[in-house]
């Protein structure tokens, strides 16, 4: 199958919105990226296409892809049937004709999709009445064929073997009208486009949202048409009361025109039908009605996800009984002697039953974990005590801890996206963090101790210092004073003849060793300042670090 509903990565926010309002269990993704960032994936092969995550999404983060473009390109080559579904006409109530004669400037035939609900009403009375079908569950709706196939395959015995209102349409124009021109029908449904594919008969899903954009990034203006009659002159006959088939219990209400004693039973809405198809699943045979009419759409097609139209729930049931009342009136005026319905008559007389049947493609279900299996999903997220696997808060998307731990299981969540697994994480995280900040206070405290005593032992050194300066410059002075006069002795012993030679000579020898040990005292003097100088130098550049270190402690403790 085609890839449907995309996601755009970098506007997906991680709300489980899409999730939350999916009623397939895995047709969602979810998984961590760079950064830390969750985002939610599309399961394409799970998927059933009912547009409701997009519908939901407020990001813009999902979208869908139908055949808008493809069929405009392939008009352009040859002549292609148009295939108006019935919801035109509540989806673009003054604008629908327009579009229509639009379609036909192009060279398109123009077909009544009404025309193709009435066949499926008649096929669905007729295979009633023949015991041809027992209980059935209709499926005009694609979303809900795909939802059988993919999670429901037993079902499928009671899947109504009927095609869908624009697949009989597109079987009465091939087989009976012998026209093989490509189809496009005109619809608000997404899903479609798996109906059509799977059963080739149908070549373009055009979507009405996606027709209004390629009208608008074209600007193509579609004329307003003010008249209130909805008739238009279509390249075959117009449908009957078919044309109701787009509101909810719209078949219903066709078989009941022709057969008040049926036993019908609705059911529409994303969020009911499917639970309503499970419990059905689960019952008795002898328990369903002879008919389980169902719709994915609460308001049936009429606000479908591929609508894109402003018309509230009120609009388009105004519309939908104004319909229904011309197509009523047309009706009458086919009744024969006997008010028997012409049409019907026609169909008997013209139609096969077994031309409108078709089969469907189960798909292989994905095991159920057991209980077993599921323990070790559980103990990841978190979840040690019975009550915590049953908390259920839904914040993930899930309905219950128990479904979100299946979904772990099959690779379609994380446990990180648990919010209370992500709380516990977050308070043995906290805990951690509050320990690790009473020690670093503890540590602070103590260097902020230690640093007192160093800055004031440093005090001490700079004192001292100081003192070692003062005492080598006194003893520098004193040295040269002593090593001039010395020199001076020494001078004097030399000039004197007086003296003895050898003691002269012993005497000058002893001084000029002692001014050498004066001089050299003096170079020490001189060499112990020079360090003293370095040192002190040294001493500031410390006393200033010691600073900052005292400084930064107490703004930390202050912080604290």
């Amino acid at each position: 199958m085609s890839e449907l509903l995309i996601v755009r990565p970098d506007k997906c926010v991680g709300c489980n919105a899409c999730v939350r309002s999916c009623p397939a269990p895995e047709a969602n993704i979810t998984k961590i990226i760079d950064g830390g960032r969750f985002i939610t994936m599309v399961n394409n092969d799970r998927c059933i296409g009912c547009g409701e995550c997009v519908k939901n999404c407020n990001h813009g983060a999902r979208d869908y892809i139908d055949d808008t473009d493809e069929c405009m390109s392939r008009m352009k080559k040859e002549k292609m049937i148009i295939l108006a579904t019935p919801a035109i006409k509540a989806v673009f109530p003054t604008k629908w004709k327009g579009i229509l004669d639009w379609f036909r400037k192009q060279g398109c035939m123009i077909y009544d999709g009404s025309f193709g609900a009435d066949i499926c009403s008649w096929a669905h009375l007729r295979a009633i009445e023949q015991k041809k079908v027992g209980n059935v569950i209709t499926q005009p709706c694609a979303s809900i064929v795909k939802y059988v196939e993919t999670y429901q395959p037993k079902l499928l015995a009671n899947l109504s073997p009927i095609h869908s209102p624009t697949l009989c349409s597109a079987t009465y124009i091939k087989k009976y009208l012998n026209r093989n021109n490509p189809i496009a029908a005109l619809t608000s449904c997404i899903a479609k486009k798996y109906e059509f594919e799977e059963t080739g008969l149908v070549d373009y899903n055009v979507t009405f949202k996606k027709l209004g954009e390629y009208f608008e990034k074209n600007g193509i203006s579609i004329p307003v048409s003010n008249t209130d009659d909805y008739e238009y002159r279509f390249d075959d006959q117009q449908g009957q009361v078919g044309a109701v088939y787009s509101r909810p219990g719209g078949l219903r209400d066709n078989l009941w025109l022709h057969n008040p004693d049926i036993n019908i039973t609705t059911s529409e809405g994303v969020g009911k039908v499917y639970r309503e198809l499970d419990m059905y699943a689960e019952m008795p045979d002898f328990k369903h009605p002879e008919v389980f009419d169902v719709l994915s759409c609460e308001f049936g097609c009429n606000i479908g996800p591929g609508a894109g139209a402003n018309q509230t729930m009120f609009d388009v049931m105004v519309t939908m009984k104004e319909v229904e009342n011309e197509a009523k009136s047309r009706r009458k005026s086919g009744f024969m002697g006997r008010g028997d319905d012409r049409l019907f008559k026609k169909f008997d007389d013209e139609l096969k039953l077994n031309d409108f049947l078709r089969n469907y493609k189960p798909v292989t279900p994905t095991p159920v974990p057991t209980e077993r299996q599921l323990e070790n999903v559980y103990e990841s997220m978190g979840k040690i005590e019975e009550d915590d696997k049953h908390f259920d808060c839904r914040a993930c998307g899930y309905r219950s801890c128990r479904d979100m731990a299946i979904a772990i299981y099959r690779g379609l969540n994380t446990p990180d996206n648990c919010v209370i697994h992500a709380k516990s994480i977050m308070v043995a995280r906290h805990s951690q963090l509050a320990e690790q900040h009473e020690k670093l206070a503890e540590i602070t405290y103590e260097c902020l101790e230690l640093s007192d005593k160093l800055k004031e032992g440093v005090d001490n050194i700079m004192k001292n210092m100081e003192t070692i300066g003062e005492s080598t410059t006194k003893t520098s002075e004193r040295a040269g004073v002593v090593r001039n006069l010395l020199e001076n002795v020494v001078a004097f012993c030399n000039d004197n003849s007086t003296m003895d030679a050898d003691s002269v000579g012993q005497l000058v020898t002893i001084l000029e060793t002692t001014i050498d040990a004066f001089s050299a005292l003096d170079d020490n003097v001189n060499v112990t300042n020079e360090s003293s100088g370095i040192i002190n130098s040294s001493i500031g550049d410390i006393t200033n670090l010691v600073d900052e270190i005292n400084k930064t402690l107490h703004k930390t403790t202050e912080k604290k």
